[in-house]
C-alpha cells in the first residue's frame, strides 16, 4: 500500500515508521522546518505533498492520505470530493476542536450536558466578567495553535488567580488579538472516550482513557498535553453512548474520517464533556496501538473503505509513559541543552520489546538514535496487562531500560486511577 502523511511536526512518525517496517511505501510531508530532521534516516520526507497526489491516485484503493492536524480540513474535504481516501479531519470537525465555544454549542445541540462557558476576544472583557462573577474557572485558548502550557485551571474560589493570569496575558500580548474561553470548573473524574469514524459510523470498540496532563508527579506543574495515559478498549459502552454516539449524524454530514475523542468530567451529576480532539491524539495513538491486535494498515483501510466496522483489540489496559529531555515543555534552549543526545538502552530491545517503544523527536545518525526536533519529546513507552498494576509494571520496566542524558518522566501514571477512580466510575455506573 501507499501512504502519504501530511503534518506540521511529523507527530505521527511512529505510525509511519511502523507502516514502512511492515513493507508499505510511505512518504511524509513535514511543514515546519525545525521538524524536518525528525525521523531523518528513517522515513522518506518530501517537500511538496501536492506533487505526490498522482502517486497516491495510481494506487487506487491502496493509496491513503493521512492528515495529522485539525487545521487542514478544507484540503481533506476537497481531496475526498476528488475521490481520494483521506484519514484526518474536515472543515467542520476542525472548527469543533479549535473553536471551543462552537464545540460546546454542538455538544448541547446533540443532547449532552455542558458546563457554563464564556467566550472572550479581549482581556478587558474577561477581567470585568471575573470581577462581577468571582468563581473558579478554567482558562482555555481557542486558537488551536497555542501551547498547552498556556491553558490554566483556576485554583482560587474567588477567581483571583485567574485575574492575575489574564492581566499577565494582557501585558505580554499587548494589542494582539485574543480568543479564549472561561469554563466553569467541575470537580470529578477526568476520562476521555475515543473511537475511529469511517465517514458513516464509528468503528467498535471505542476506547476510554485517563490522561495525566501535568508535568510533575502528583499533578503538579504546567499542563503539557500529556505526560502519560492509561487506555482500555473494554468497558466503554455506556460512556460512548452518552457522548460520541450522539455526534454520529453530524460527523456523517461532515464526511469526517478519522479519530474523534471527547474529554469529560464524570461526577454524581453525570457526564460533562469538555472538549473535542478530531484527529489522532499524541501520545494517545501510540498507547492505543499497544492494545491493537491488527496493524495500522488494516485500521486505516477500514476507516477509508467502510464495511467492516470492528477492530481487533486486546483485553486489559495499556499504560503509556512519555520520556522527555530539557527544556520540554518549552522550546527555549533545546539546541544547547539536549538536541543531538544519544539514545541508548541498557539491554538491546528485541522485536517484542521494540513494539512498546514509540519514538517521537528522534533521528538516525551514524552512531545510532539521537534526539532531534525542537521540543525534547523523545518517546512514549508502553506496557500492557489485564489490570493496571501489571500494565504499569511492564511500562516502567521498559522505561528504566532507556538511557538519555537528563531524561525525565512521571513515575505515577495510573496510580490515582487504580487507587480510587476506577472503583468510583464503576459505582457510578459508567464502566460496563
Amino acid at each position: 500500500m501507499r501512504f502519504l502523511g501530511i503534518g506540521d511536526y511529523n507527530s505521527l512518525g511512529d505510525m509511519y515508521w511502523r507502516l514502512a517496517e511492515a513493507g508499505h511505501d510511505v512518504r511524509v510531508h513535514v511543514e515546519e522546518s525545525e521538524a524536518h530532521e525528525i525521523y531523518a534516516g528513517m522515513l522518506h520526507r518530501i517537500d511538496d505533498w501536492r506533487s505526490q497526489l498522482d502517486w497516491i491516485k495510481d494506487a487506487g484503493d491502496d493509496g491513503i492520505i493521512i492528515f495529522e492536524t485539525a487545521s487542514m480540513g478544507e484540503s481533506a474535504d476537497a481531496l475526498r470530493r476528488d475521490g481520494f481516501h483521506v484519514v484526518g479531519g474536515s472543515a467542520w470537525s476542525d472548527r469543533l476542536e479549535r473553536d471551543r465555544a462552537f464545540g460546546q454549542q454542538v455538544m448541547r445541540e446533540v443532547g449532552m450536558q455542558t458546563a457554563a462557558t464564556h467566550e472572550f476576544q479581549d482581556y478587558a472583557g474577561a477581567l470585568a466578567f471575573l470581577r462581577k462573577n468571582p468563581a473558579r474557572y478554567v482558562f482555555k485558548l481557542s486558537d488551536g495553535v497555542s501551547a498547552s502550557t498556556r491553558n490554566y485551571v483556576g485554583e482560587m474560589q474567588d477567581g483571583s488567580d485567574l485575574v492575575a493570569l489574564i492581566e499577565m496575558e494582557r501585558n505580554a500580548q499587548g494589542n494582539a488579538a485574543a480568543d479564549f474561553v472561561l469554563m466553569e470548573h467541575l470537580s470529578g473524574i477526568e476520562v476521555g472516550v475515543g473511537a475511529y469514524f469511517d465517514g458513516h459510523s464509528f468503528l467498535q470498540p471505542a476506547c476510554i482513557d485517563w490522561e495525566h496532563k501535568r508535568f510533575f508527579p502528583g499533578d503538579i506543574g504546567e499542563l503539557t498535553g500529556e505526560m502519560g495515559t492509561v487506555v482500555s478498549y473494554r468497558g466503554s459502552r455506556r460512556l460512548f453512548e452518552l457522548t460520541l454516539a450522539k455526534l454520529e449524524p453530524e460527523l456523517r454530514n461532515a464526511r469526517h474520517c478519522g479519530y474523534v475523542n471527547i474529554n469529560t468530567i464524570v461526577n454524581d451529576a453525570g457526564v460533562w464533556p469538555l472538549e473535542f480532539t478530531c484527529r489522532f491524539g499524541y501520545p494517545g495513538f501510540a498507547i492505543c496501538d499497544a492494545l491493537h491486535s491488527e496493524g495500522w494498515d488494516r485500521i486505516l483501510t477500514k476507516m477509508t473503505r467502510g464495511g467492516d466496522r470492528s477492530i481487533g483489540t486486546r483485553e486489559g489496559y495499556a499504560v503509556g509513559v512519555v520520556i522527555t529531555v530539557p527544556p520540554f515543555p518549552y522550546e527555549y534552549g533545546y539546541a544547547e541543552l539536549s538536541k543531538g543526545a544519544r539514545i541508548a538502552f541498557r539491554e538491546r530491545p528485541d522485536d517484542g520489546e521494540r513494539r512498546h517503544l514509540h519514538y517521537g523527536e528522534v533521528a538516525l545518525s551514524q552512531t545510532g538514535l539521537i534526539t532531534s526536533g525542537s521540543l525534547g519529546y523523545i518517546m512514549v513507552v508502553t506496557g500492557t496487562g489485564l489490570d493496571i498494576d501489571s500494565a504499569q509494571s511492564a511500562a516502567y520496566q521498559r522505561v528504566r531500560n532507556v538511557v538519555v542524558p537528563n531524561m525525565r518522566y512521571r513515575n505515577d501514571i495510573g496510580d490515582k486511577l487504580k487507587r480510587s477512580e476506577l472503583t468510583a466510575l464503576r459505582e457510578l455506573g459508567y464502566l460496563d
